[in-house]
């Protein structure tokens, strides 16, 4: 009989001991933090800043997004997520995605940069194409716009064109409301308007080209052609001045719009790649601003 009853006990200590010990991890467990959860993309700033795949507005529409710039991750015309496909379709009718123009329409090869103007590369891709008096298409960011006036003054004096880039890069900008998009349209074209007010801005570049059939239909109301690109080495992506002078190089042919950056990071391979290309492609082409009236 006493062995029964130290049996028992033993168990009863057991279930005890049991009950406690998951009490106190249960505890434990609630007063311990849970991990930050990590953010896609990085936000934009105005000087330095890489621009990417920027945080979703609140008010916008859900996006799908992976944390890449829509131009790496999705092939050129395919529709954007949350872009109406039943939409009308914009008046312009060229040969890029949702109607944008990805050709020059000639035998002229068109040289753009985007995401400027920046204090550091800008100066440096203007003396470049001074040097070898190459006319080139320059797609500004509002926000940059206003914070450098005299770097868009110093593209106009030169002879270079203007295209709106959206005020902050806002590569979801295709997925607001026709009013927002105007909005940011018009807010891009006051701060170029404010340092050059006469100079015509005759084109937008969709940031990231993901283009929906309301940005382009919009663009065109303002009176700008909405312009894609023909040739991308991804330069935004630092892949060095080597490969940046190769992939421009081989892939560029008559009518090509060659799409490079002087802005929203390091930029320097960009700058030291356009001093290899300028000799070869003047060579082999007819290299133009786009008309400030617009594309053909």
């Amino acid at each position: 009989m006493r062995t029964r009853s130290t049996g028992g006990t033993i168990g009863v200590v057991t279930l005890v001991l049991a009950a406690l010990l998951g009490s106190a991890y249960a505890l434990g467990r609630s007063m311990t933090p849970d991990p930050p959860r990590q953010s896609l993309g990085a936000a934009s700033q105005v000087d330095g800043a890489e621009y990417g795949e920027q945080p979703a507005d609140p008010a916008a529409p859900p996006a799908t997004t992976d944390g890449t710039r829509p131009d790496a991750s999705t092939p050129a015309g395919t529709p954007t997520a949350g872009a109406d496909p039943d939409a009308a379709q914009p008046a312009s009718g060229g040969d890029g995605p949702f109607g944008s123009h990805a050709s020059t329409g000639t035998g002229e090869v068109a040289l753009t940069f985007d995401d400027g103007p920046d204090p550091t590369y800008t100066p440096q891709v203007l003396e470049v194409l001074r040097t070898y008096g190459v006319k080139a298409t320059f797609c500004v960011v509002g926000e940059n716009a206003q914070d450098h006036p005299d770097l868009i003054r110093a593209i106009v004096a030169d002879g270079h064109t203007l295209c709106n880039h959206s005020w902050q890069h806002d590569v979801l900008l295709g997925k607001r409301s026709p009013a927002l998009i105007r909005a940011d349209l018009l807010r891009t074209n006051d701060a170029i308007h404010a340092a050059v007010p006469d100079a015509p801005v005759s084109y937008f570049r969709q940031p990231g080209g993901a283009w929906t059939y309301p940005v382009v239909s919009v663009a065109e109301g303002l009176g700008m052609t909405p312009l894609h690109w023909t040739v991308d080495p991804n330069d935004w992506q630092v892949p060095g001045a080597a490969k940046i002078t190769a992939t421009v190089s081989r892939d560029t042919g008559p009518g090509a719009i060659v799409l490079m950056h002087d802005a929203g990071g390091d930029r320097q391979g960009t700058v030291d790649a356009l001093r290899r290309l300028l000799p070869d492609l003047t060579g082999r082409f007819r290299l133009e601003a786009l008309p400030t009236s617009g594309a053909n």
